[in-house]
């Protein structure tokens, strides 16, 4: 019986250590985030999330705005998602024309939650994607992780933390909330308010609700 309580107590003790380095990895992450500058040493690996319907017109429209410096382009989408992939490729092929380079890969992971799935059945959902998102920012190892609201990007964006906590990388988070949000957050806003590097909404009645937000205008 004694051996057994201190194989626990080793083991709870264990865990309580790992867990409190983890938190405090995190913290120190977040607390200096933007001090991080990926662009000063040239050309920035992107990760791009890109929802169904609006989300990836959005996210397009605000890719057409970045410099040549963004590249190579890593596009994100769910599997079920049918339509994003081309309005990606029609946008690098129109970009490819215009003269600037055009380095870019389509992955695809599962969805996170899908319109009206129930929040039971979507916890599995969510890990499931968690599962296929660690691999794949740790293999492609970004430089920053660029979304604007569809649920598929907060277990890519929780990849890209455990890069940064693991001391591999650190991945700079970007959101930029959808312009459709004009009174609240989407769920995803709401939980990487607290965990992204820069956060931008579109209407100044989302800053004065959450100052952590940086507010420009509109930007897609």
């Amino acid at each position: 019986m004694a051996l057994l309580y201190v194989v626990v107590s080793g083991v709870v003790l264990t865990a309580v250590v790992l867990l409190t380095v983890f938190i405090l990895r995190l913290f120190g992450i977040l607390r200096h985030g933007s001090e991080y500058k990926p662009g000063q040493k040239g050309s920035v690996s992107v990760m791009v999330v890109a929802g169904s319907g609006g989300h990836t017109t959005e996210i397009v429209r605000l890719m057409g705005s970045l410099s040549r410096s963004y590249n190579p382009r890593h596009y994100v989408i769910a599997d079920t998602d049918k339509m994003s992939e081309d309005k990606i490729r029609t946008f690098e092929a129109e970009r490819e024309k215009s003269g600037l380079p055009s380095q870019f890969t389509i992955h695809r992971i599962p969805r996170s939650r899908e319109v009206r799935q129930s929040w039971s059945s979507s916890v599995l959902s969510s890990l499931s994607a968690l599962m296929s998102s660690v691999p794949l920012v740790f293999r492609l190892q970004p430089d920053m992780v660029l979304c604007n609201g569809p649920g598929t990007c907060v277990p890519l964006c929780a990849a890209g933390l455990l890069l940064g906590i693991l001391g591999l990388k650190r991945v700079l988070i970007v959101y930029v909330e959808s312009i459709c949000r004009v009174e609240t957050l989407s769920l995803s806003g709401k939980i990487l308010y607290y965990f992204s590097d820069y956060f931008f909404v579109q209407w100044a009645t989302l800053k004065d609700k959450y100052p952590k937000a940086i507010y420009v205008g509109r930007l897609v």
